[in-house]
């Protein structure tokens, strides 16, 4: 049976490595064979020099020529090979890691509250271990070991050729590593202080409308230039260091090209070389240390690659599931809905926003949540819907916490429409289907009936098909929110949360909303409705009380209402009435 990413522990890292093991296999192969015939340019010329020349034989020199260049054209061949299999194991270990990526990244949102650009990072390693794997960062790293091949090949030639390349060598390597301890915090840096400059561009862009109302537009860009210049100095200090050593790497290189030519002469004037090998060496030695000078050049995207891979490896590991085997697939919710002792505290806060709440509801009713601002009801929303992890406590469907069910799968089952109401670029067929490929036309038409939307969605030019923007924008936010409450409908649901949905709704809209409600009870589903306007409650069969967290009152809604309004019915009784 083939195995998954899931069936791999500890390192699943490690298992991805295996899983390209003959591809690197390959690369190696054609390393080898690419550092081995690039001494053919070299032997050309010590072979021109030392036979041809001499001999004055010009069917030797095509023929030397016609062989160079059958070389040339394998060293191409084989150099291109590289670099694509390079490039694709880039682009296969994106595929395999972008979809378990997304997941810890939405897992890190919901238990974190990351909301920002932060919660992007993952996204922008896996581009630079991608970016880095299809450069010419990873080939300059492969040909690094065979510096000690060129140097054997120089220590054929002469002992003197082949110790002066090896000092040479050892100057450059050192510089490599400087250069690694130069830029590593830097790089560091430069990807934090890159987060942070994107969020506020991003938050700039998403609030443009109200900044230029308040004329916050000029303080707006005036705070993100001041953090784009902390970013630019880092940068610039990033750049220079890079290119400093990359200058030092190439002058280095320069210098030991002509010591050798300057040793070989020196040979030759004693007998102990001849003439080609003078060029040759210089060649060789310049092919030896090329791999050095070319991973300084791209050191910068190294080091970003090298701690994106390190923190991609940290974030997956974390997020991975406690058990490979499957849950066992529960029925979906028909029956009940149970809350006890249920404690709730906002992703990345110890404040306690939902304190020890209970209630239980069967299929066919409805329930209003009210209360003052700032009590909760949004926070137990958020709950019920699975989206905020209790604290303490639990929330059952037909006896099962909301953990038993995979996410996806219940969320069919429950319908939810926020107080900012999120639409998704796309059509109002696509928003009101949940972007379900599968989504059939019927389903959809019966979801917008259901939030009494058909007849406004099919005035529009193009109907079902309208493209709503981003976050809606192409629509105004009465229309937002019928159409979300139509996305909540749809399929339906057996859990229908709704939070302040007649916030901006009109008399027609409410009278929709009201009908909605009561369909939902009909069909033996649950309703739960937060608001503050009245009339959202009419189709309620239960009432919840909330201020502060803790739920101060529950029953039926006549019940609850006739006991809160009391007080103010018995203080305006006892208020003696004026004389005629």
């Amino acid at each position: 049976m083939k195995k998954s990413w899931s069936s791999y522990k500890p390192d699943k890292f490690l298992w991805l490595l295996r899983k390209y093991r003959p591809a690197l296999v390959l690369i190696a192969i054609l390393s080898s064979i690419l550092n081995i015939i690039t001494l053919g340019g070299s032997i050309y010329l010590m072979m021109v020099y030392d036979s041809v020349l001499p001999s004055r034989s010009i069917p030797t020199l095509i023929g030397l020529f016609a062989m160079v260049l059958v070389v040339y054209i394998f060293q191409g061949v084989f150099d291109h090979l590289r670099q694509r299999i390079l490039s694709d194991i880039g682009n296969g270990i994106e595929r395999e890691l972008s979809p378990h990526l997304q997941r810890a990244m939405s897992k890190a949102a919901l238990r974190r509250g990351v909301l920002s650009a932060d919660g992007l990072v993952p996204m922008r390693d896996l581009d630079a271990v991608r970016n880095w794997l299809s450069s010419a960062g990873p080939v300059a790293l492969i040909d690094l070991p065979w510096i000690l091949f060129f140097i054997g090949v120089l220590a054929f030639l002469h002992p003197y050729l082949a110790l002066t390349a090896f000092c040479g060598a050892s100057l450059l390597i050192l510089l490599t590593f400087l250069t690694d301890g130069a830029t590593r915090a830097a790089s560091k840096d430069m990807a934090q202080l890159a987060s942070w400059r994107t969020g506020i561009a991003e938050a700039n862009l998403r609030h443009v409308e109200a900044f230029t109302a308040l004329g916050m537009s000029e303080r707006m860009r005036l705070r993100w230039d001041q953090v784009n210049l902390v970013y630019q100095g880092a940068s610039n200090r990033l750049a220079q260091s890079i290119g400093l050593y990359s200058g030092i790497s190439k002058v280095s290189r320069l210098a030991l090209q002509s010591t050798l030519l300057t040793v070989g002469a020196v040979l030759v004037i004693d007998g102990k070389a001849s003439a080609g090998v003078i060029f040759a060496s210089s060649i060789i030695a310049g092919r030896a240390l090329a791999p050095v000078d070319a991973a300084i050049a791209n050191w910068r995207g190294f080091g970003a690659a090298r701690m994106g891979w390190r923190r991609l490896r940290e974030r997956l590991l974390e997020q991975a599931p406690a058990s490979a085997s499957a849950k066992v697939a529960l029925p979906l919710p028909r029956h009940e809905l149970v809350v006890k002792q249920l404690v709730v505290t906002p992703p990345g806060t110890t404040k306690v926003t939902v304190s020890a709440a209970d209630f239980r509801l069967e299929a066919g009713q409805a329930l209003g949540i009210i209360g003052p601002n700032a009590a909760g009801k949004t926070s137990l929303a958020r709950a019920l819907i699975g989206v905020w992890q209790p604290m303490r406590g639990n929330i059952r469907l037909d006896g099962a916490t909301l953990d038993q069910w995979d996410q996806d799968r219940l969320g069919t089952a429950i319908g939810y429409l926020p107080q900012m109401v999120e639409l998704i670029d796309g059509t109002i067929a696509q928003n009101i289907a949940r972007f379900d490929p599968d989504a059939s036309s019927e389903v959809i038409v019966a979801a917008a009936r259901a939030a009494a939307v058909h007849e406004m969605i099919v005035q529009m030019p193009e109907g079902y098909e309208t493209v709503v923007g981003a976050d809606g924008l192409n629509l105004s936010a009465g229309q937002r929110q019928r159409i979300g409450l139509a996305r909540a409908l749809y399929a339906d649901p057996f859990l229908v949360v709704l939070d302040e949905p007649n916030s901006n709704l009109d008399a027609e809209g409410e009278a929709a909303l009201e009908q909605a409600i009561a369909d939902v009870r009909k069909r033996k589903g649950i309703a739960l409705i937060i608001a503050h306007r009245p009339s959202a409650l009419a189709q309620t069969t239960h009432v919840l009380f909330m201020r502060e967290g803790r739920v101060e009152a529950f029953g039926e809604r006549d019940e609850v209402l006739r006991r809160l309004t009391r007080p103010a019915n018995e203080m305006v009784s006892t208020v003696k009435k004026p004389k005629a």
